[in-house]
C-alpha cells in the first residue's frame, strides 16, 4: 500500500513539474504580472472607427490618479469598445509589460479593453496637413509645446481612425449617443477636450488645415478650443442654446454645455468641495475637471467626502481603491522621486 502511494505522489510530483516547465517557457517570470496585451497596432484595433481616445504628450509613463480614473472610467462606461492610450513615453511595444512600481499602469493594462500604443508623431501626421508644420516647427522654443502637440494629434487621430477623444482629466458617468459631435464650453464656444466624428470627417481636415494656416503658438488655445470654435463659425450659423437642448449643424451636433461642463471653469474649486447635496448631473455625459486649472494644487483625500472623492469612488471603483490615499497614508509615506 505504501509504495502504491509513493508511486502516486510520484506521478503527480512528475505531472506537475512538467505543467511548471511549460508555463516557465511560455514567460520568462512564472509569477509575475501577465504580460500586456498588445495588438498588432492602432490601425487594427480602431478600424471600425468606434473607439475612445486618450493622448499623453509628455515622457510621463505613470498615470497620475485623475487620468487613471479618467481611462478606468471610459474603459467601464465604453465596455466593448477600445479604449486608446497613446503615450509619447512609449517607444516601442516592449515597454508594454505592467511594472509593480508602477501601480497605476499596471491597473489599467489589466483592464480588458484599454491598449497602450507608442505615439509616433512624425508618423501620425503623415498625409495629413499638419505634417508640413510638424517637420518645420521648433518644439524646443515652443511655450505650450505639451499642449499644442496633443492639439495636433488628437486632430489627426480621430480623423484617421474615427470615435471619440477624451482629455485625461474627464470623468465619463454615461455613454456618449452622438457620432458626429462638438462639445459647448459656453454658448457659441466650443471645447476640444472632448470630441467625436467618423473617420475621414471633413470637418477635421478643415480644422487640421486652419491649424497651419492661422498658427500661432504665443496664444494658449489658439490651436484648440480656440480653432474649434474658429471652425464651427465657418461650418455653422448657430444661435445661442435654448434650454438643455443640442444644436444641429449639418450632419455635427453642437452638445449643450452641460454635456461636459456642468461645472464651468471659473467654479472648478467645487469638484473639491463638500455639498451638502451633490448634483446628480443626470444631463452629462462626463465631467471635465479642469486640471489646467487646478495644476495640482487639490489632490483627492480618501474619506474627505469631496465631491470629487465620491466621482472617483463610483465612478473609477480600482483607481480610488489602489490609487487614493488618506491623509494619514499620505503623511507617512516615503517620499519618492515624484514626491520631493
Amino acid at each position: 500500500m505504501l509504495k502504491e502511494l509513493q508511486l502516486f505522489l510520484s506521478l503527480v510530483l512528475l505531472i506537475a513539474c512538467g505543467f511548471l516547465y511549460r508555463l516557465t517557457q511560455r514567460s520568462p517570470c512564472l509569477f509575475c504580472l501577465p504580460p500586456f496585451k498588445s495588438p498588432r497596432g492602432p490601425e487594427d484595433l480602431l478600424s471600425d472607427g468606434r473607439s475612445i481616445v486618450f493622448i499623453e504628450t509628455s515622457e510621463r509613463l505613470e498615470p497620475p490618479p485623475l487620468v487613471s480614473c479618467a481611462v478606468e472610467s471610459a474603459a467601464k462606461i465604453y465596455p466593448n469598445l477600445p479604449i486608446a492610450f497613446f503615450m509619447k513615453g512609449l517607444s516601442n511595444a516592449s515597454q508594454l509589460a505592467p511594472d509593480p512600481s508602477h501601480p497605476a499602469f499596471s491597473l489599467l493594462s489589466a483592464l480588458h479593453n484599454v491598449f497602450f500604443f507608442p505615439l509616433d508623431m512624425k508618423r501620425l501626421f503623415e498625409d495629413t496637413p499638419l505634417f508640413s508644420w510638424y517637420t518645420k516647427v521648433n518644439s524646443s522654443t515652443e511655450r505650450y509645446w505639451l499642449h499644442v502637440s496633443s492639439d495636433a494629434c488628437r486632430l489627426a487621430i480621430i480623423w484617421k481612425f474615427g470615435g471619440i477623444y477624451l482629455d485625461t482629466d474627464v470623468i465619463s458617468i454615461r455613454p456618449i449617443p452622438q457620432e458626429n459631435f462638438l462639445a459647448a464650453q459656453a454658448s457659441r464656444h466650443s471645447s476640444n477636450g472632448v470630441f467625436g466624428f467618423l473617420p475621414h470627417h471633413p470637418f477635421l481636415w478643415g480644422c487640421m488645415e486652419n491649424f497651419v494656416e492661422h498658427y500661432n503658438s504665443h496664444i494658449w488655445g489658439n490651436q484648440g478650443p480656440h480653432l474649434m470654435t474658429r471652425m464651427l463659425r465657418v461650418w455653422c450659423r448657430l444661435g445661442d442654446f435654448q434650454d438643455l437642448g443640442d444644436l444641429k449643424c449639418l450632419n455635427m451636433s453642437f452638445l449643450h454645455p452641460k454635456r461636459f461642463y456642468p461645472i464651468p471653469y471659473p467654479e472648478w474649486r467645487r469638484y473639491y468641495e463638500v455639498w451638502d447635496t451633490e448634483p446628480s448631473f443626470n444631463d452629462s455625459y462626463a465631467l471635465h475637471l479642469w486640471n489646467y486649472m487646478n495644476q495640482g494644487k487639490r489632490t483627492v483625500v480618501r474619506g474627505s467626502n469631496t465631491l470629487v472623492e465620491n466621482l472617483y469612488r463610483k465612478h473609477c471603483p480600482r483607481t480610488y481603491r489602489n490609487l487614493i490615499q488618506s491623509p494619514e497614508e499620505s503623511a507617512t509615506r516615503e517620499p519618492g522621486p515624484s514626491t520631493r
